[in-house]
């Protein structure tokens, strides 16, 4: 296994997000950096393991995905957790069965609100490590709850407790070695599995064996494009960060909360919300040290209200800056926009890959700024790269 004393193979080129390999060690970042970087070549790589799965996929989850009678449950905790809530709205509207997100650590500790015994179930679960107590405890009341279910296990980690527990049906999908992230903050795990789910559930075939190069080279040019303008704003000294997204990229604007959250070990207060959403009592978050981001959709409908938030906003001069994030730059706005290239025609599920990326490299960069390691940033050792001192209970009668 991976550890942070010894980091493996080393990847072409002198360095990871600009910075060369020995100042990345030196500041305790190389980890984090390189698995940033790392993604565009990671999600070809994950496409080619299901591109090679699919018909044993296809007659795994079929049954259930294709039952209107049936459910879908993505769960995970955490980061994990939100690969779940971006895609749920979007599978459910592709499969016959209903999908939900719901977290491990909300079936953990109320089963019974979530889990229904006569309806065929699909849980997909999602594990960086595959260790987290929740989410093998979430198996086992599946297992013990609920009489028809099938477990699709997606992880990173080939010795993971989450893809060898003994189950009735189970299948894994076990991605490329290096997705499983040394660093504290899921990053490449998080845009590899939820590439795997996609591909798993909801966009196989010919539809994603097109999609992948756009999508893998406008995220390798964002994580290099957009680090001048990233860099400017890390060092603004925001305290607050709001992001914002509709649709799928809801779920991407809560995990990009997360995702600096972790990174500047809380020093960065962040809430996210949809654009909508966002003036119903939300908007008092704003203060003139607050940076608000915006995942614009590629949408027509769903942009248009992106827009009037972000307009709104700028003529309120409340917020200290307000950017967009869009594959459809406003030429008008372009000083005040992170620019996705190639993609403004892709749907917005495409969108989240180059999008995520945006948010890890800002959150890596206002690390720095703050003086943290990004590969260990909670110096006190109150929070962990697998979460500890959870206390399990049995079910009761």
């Amino acid at each position: 296994m991976k550890t942070p004393e010894s980091p493996g193979p080393e990847l072409p080129g002198s360095g990871f997000l600009g910075i060369a390999e020995a100042d990345l060690a030196a500041i305790g970042a190389l980890w984090t950096a390189r698995e940033i970087e790392q993604q565009p070549r990671m999600l070809e790589r994950t496409h080619a393991l299901l591109a090679a799965l699919r018909a044993q996929v296809d007659a795994f989850v079929g049954p259930v995905a294709g039952d209107p009678a049936a459910r879908v449950i993505l769960t995970g905790a955490g980061t994990s957790a939100y690969i779940g809530q971006c895609l749920a709205p979007l599978l459910d509207r592709r499969l016959a069965a209903r999908v939900d997100a719901v977290p491990t650590t909300d079936i953990v500790s109320a089963p019974h609100l979530y889990l229904d015994p006569d309806q065929p179930l699909l849980l997909v679960s999602f594990g960086r490590s595959g260790n987290s107590p929740e989410s093998l405890a979430t198996v086992e009341l599946v297992e013990h709850l609920v009489r028809d279910v099938r477990h699709l296990v997606v992880t990173c980690n080939p010795e993971g407790a989450l893809g060898k527990v003994a189950v009735r049906r189970a299948m894994t999908l076990q991605l490329p070695e290096e997705t499983h992230d040394v660093s504290f903050a899921m990053t490449s795990s998080f845009s590899c599995m939820m590439y795997a789910t996609l591909a798993a559930l909801g966009g196989g075939g010919g539809d994603l064996d097109a999609r992948i190069g756009p999508l893998a080279a406008a995220t390798a040019r964002v994580i290099d494009e957009a680090r001048p303008v990233l860099q400017e704003l890390a060092l603004r000294g925001f305290d607050r960060v709001v992001y914002l997204g509709s649709g799928v990229l809801q779920g991407l604007a809560r995990e990009a909360a997360l995702k600096l959250g972790e990174l500047s070990n809380g020093a960065i207060a962040t809430c996210f919300d949809s654009p909508l959403g966002f003036r119903h009592g939300p908007k008092t978050f704003i203060t003139e040290r607050t940076l608000v981001v915006v995942f614009v959709s590629n949408d027509a409908l769903t942009r248009r209200y992106d827009h009037d938030l972000i307009d709104e906003l700028r003529g309120d001069r409340c917020a200290g800056r307000v950017i967009e994030v869009s594959a459809r730059p406003r030429p008008e706005h372009a000083s005040d926009t992170v620019p996705v290239p190639g993609l403004s025609s892709a749907a917005d599920a495409d969108l989240l890959y180059p999008c995520v990326a945006v948010a890890q490299v800002f959150a890596f960069l206002c690390s720095r700024a703050l003086g943290l390691s990004p590969d260990s940033p909670n110096r006190e050792g109150t929070v962990n790269r697998v979460v500890q001192g959870v206390r399990l209970y049995p079910l009761e009668a």
